[in-house]
């Protein structure tokens, strides 16, 4: 069979009658911010040639929905709040063939403007990665969505939209007594904007990231054409598109894997003074067949009356020695681990938490339990975002760097990161935790290191009125990977942020030959997803 460039290129496509398509692979030939100005003003970039009238040219498309072309400042900003471009419109679709119509309208457009098409979920992306400079912005939450559809026999799965939050399918599900597998930490998102990137929490140890429990995708490619994929069908766009970073398609509906779900968790914390026994009990945990259904872990620097704090939501197991135990000038390093359960069930459960517990090296007084519903603890970040907009504490700045380390290098990093390059965290947490590649799937466009075992480290810091500020933050992240790469750890990007394509071509090492077909074969104008920043705009000569 021949490569998917080939095939494509041999289709009686009538674009390409009209126009030979020149991707232009080097993006950004130099080493400039973009997102150096954190404003809402528009970056000083000479508009496209013919602008003005692509306004009047979109109002000419029959859709079911509608695009907006005033007041578009929402969509020229995210969650990271750092970068800030304004799109020339925004589209409100409420059918699929709302966003296919509009990216062939583009297509056929290509001679006269550089048009660029993103799509935009609850705009969470941290460095304008759903945002497009005056380009169009999908708002994928107004594309209608049917009510889902759960297959609850031998193999269940739901089918949502791409625009469907997380948090909606968990409640839904549960009704048959069903919940998804794998989960972010946050639920809030939408499930294109997820899958993706890939999804990773907790449960990937067990179940792999929420890319590899996707059992089929709808996606609308950069030709604007509709495609039902899977493993079996269209895969090499299935594959491409999970973890693909929007690359190659916007993904409209998506099958996913669910499982019988329990009612109740029981969370644990516990505490470690060394990082080696810390990640050796870490490593241990997500090895063991019987362990728990999650894991993760913190790092915390010189946190002044640590197991205080805890009190509000745990239970000290021994409330004298917890009361005894101080944290003042200390690294530490929290485990926490969580087991789903039935009520009826607890009497097995706590004798399986206790051998669990009983082969760990914990500090003893540090041991911190609690019981919450299976809802609560899943959606337990969105209780700490409510409190934070009460404050006015969430839409600032949130630059965030996510980093998987493989295992053979963990060490040497928290060596040369924690208490050196990063002092403290005041800034907000940093997470720390194992999962078991053997359980990944490697066709997708996601990129990990070379290693079994790998390591999410998450900066996730917030540039907070009265602290260290943005700039602070955003040095202390330069820092962080100028040490990964002088000491040569194989570090690589989650939610990957990059300034040139040569630094696009390391980060994707073997697979960059694959993606950038793919991208000729399902994108070859370079219309999708441009907050990226990997390829620019085509020309396209009539």
């Amino acid at each position: 069979m021949g490569s998917p460039v080939c095939g494509f290129l041999k289709q009686n496509n009538i674009i390409f009658l009209r126009f030979f398509a020149i991707l232009v692979l080097s993006c950004i030939p130099n080493r400039t911010n973009l997102c150096s100005n954190p404003s809402f003003d528009t970056p000083t970039i000479p508009p496209h040639s013919s602008s003005s009238s692509i306004p009047s040219s979109l109002k000419t498309l029959t859709l079911d929905g509608y695009f907006s072309f005033e007041n578009l400042k929402h969509a020229a900003k995210d969650f990271g709040n750092i970068c800030h471009y304004l799109p020339i419109a925004v589209l409100h679709p409420k059918s699929v063939s709302d966003i296919s119509s509009t990216i062939k309208h583009i297509l056929y457009m290509s001679s006269v403007t550089k048009l660029t098409v993103a799509a935009r979920g609850r705009g969470h992306s941290l460095q304008g990665q759903a945002q497009a400079y005056q380009g169009v912005v999908i708002n994928m939450e107004s594309l209608d969505r049917p009510s889902m559809y759960i297959e609850n026999g031998e193999v269940p799965y739901v089918d949502v939209s791409g625009g469907e939050l997380w948090i909606n399918i968990l409640h839904e599900t549960l009704k048959y007594g069903l919940s998804p597998k794998s989960w972010t930490d946050y639920l809030h998102l939408t499930v294109g904007g997820t899958l993706s990137n890939a999804g990773i929490s907790g449960q990937a140890f067990r179940h792999g990231p929420q890319i590899n429990n996707v059992y089929q995708l709808e996606v609308v490619t950069g030709r604007g054409e509709v495609v039902t994929c899977s493993d079996k069908e269209n895969a090499d766009l299935f594959y491409g598109v999970l973890g693909g970073l929007g690359q190659f398609g916007i993904i409209t509906r998506a099958r996913i894997s669910l499982v019988p779900a329990k009612k109740m968790v029981k969370w644990i914390r516990v505490l470690y003074s060394e990082f080696s026994t810390f990640s050796n009990d870490q490593e241990h945990l997500i090895s063991s067949n019987n362990s728990f259904d999650y894991i993760e872990g913190f790092v915390m620097i010189n946190r002044t009356g640590l197991l205080n704090n805890w009190r509000s939501s745990f239970n000290p197991k021994d409330p004298i020695q917890a009361s005894q135990f101080s944290s003042d000038g200390k690294i530490l390093y929290c485990l926490e681990m969580v087991k789903y359960f039935n009520p009826e069930k607890i009497d097995v459960l706590n004798q399986d938490i206790e051998k669990l517990l009983s082969e760990l090296n914990y500090i003893p007084s540090t041991l911190f339990l609690s019981e919450v519903s299976y809802v609560e603890f899943l959606d337990r970040v969105h209780l700490s975002e409510i409190k934070l907009r009460s404050k006015g504490l969430w839409e600032v700045p949130h630059p965030w760097l996510n980093l998987l380390i493989p295992k053979s290098r963990i060490f040497d990093f928290a060596e040369g990161v924690f208490g050196n390059i990063v002092k403290d965290n005041n800034n907000g947490p940093i997470l720390i935790y194992p999962v078991n590649k053997a359980k990944w799937n490697n066709r997708t466009s996601m990129v990990t290191p070379e290693e079994d075992i790998i390591y999410l480290v998450a900066f996730l810091s917030s540039a907070l009125p009265g602290t260290d500020g943005l700039e602070h933050i955003m040095t202390q992240n330069q820092h962080i990977l100028d040490f990964c790469a002088k000491a040569q750890l194989g570090a690589k990007q989650y939610l990957p942020h990059y300034h040139t394509q040569d630094e696009w071509r390391a980060h994707f090492g073997t697979q960059w030959e694959t993606f950038v077909q793919r991208k000729s074969a399902y994108d070859p104008l370079a219309i999708l997803a441009p907050g990226q920043r990997i390829f620019q705009k085509a020309i396209s000569i009539t």
